[in-house]
């Protein structure tokens, strides 16, 4: 039985994986993706939710929506992680437990990628472990949400 609702949200051209830059990204798609954070939830005690949008102001509306419905956030959220003070403050305003992903190591790409608006109110950020990234990213949720239960 799952304790926690999780929001794994994912940001613009993430729907292209698996035919993306696969030398960069791989060629796992987003829905395989999906089905992994489902299961690795599953297997965490999660209950975990997905979903993608290439529209800023729909992540958002979804980041806002997640303040009363769920328990933690993992968000990838692609070129927006380095442009976006939307996102930022959202994430800021919910002020869930977060974790930020991606799949490509940003700090070994272009300069403009080096700067992130999400690691200023993410609790953690995982890079460069390609898809895997998500599960470690559900595992160290888990961990923050279960001492967060446990402190309470």
């Amino acid at each position: 039985m799952a304790t926690h609702k999780v929001l794994v949200l994912n940001g613009p051209n993430l729907n292209l994986l698996g035919n993306r830059e696969p030398d960069i990204y791989g060629r796992t798609t987003l829905a395989d993706i999906e089905a992994a954070c489902v299961a690795k939830g599953a297997a965490l005690g999660l209950a975990v939710t997905c979903r993608q949008s290439n529209h800023e102001g729909e992540l958002v509306d979804w980041i806002q929506q997640a303040r009363s419905v769920q328990d933690g956030l993992v968000l990838n959220a692609g070129a927006y992680t380095h442009t976006s003070i939307a996102l930022h403050d959202a994430l800021a305003a919910v002020a869930l437990p977060l974790v930020e992903v991606h799949m490509s190591n940003i700090h070994r790409r272009e300069p403009f990628r080096h700067r992130s608006y999400v690691s200023l109110v993410a609790n953690g950020m995982i890079c460069g472990f390609g898809a895997q990234g998500y599960d470690f990213a559900l595992e160290a949720l888990s961990t923050l949400l279960n001492r967060k239960t446990e402190n309470r």
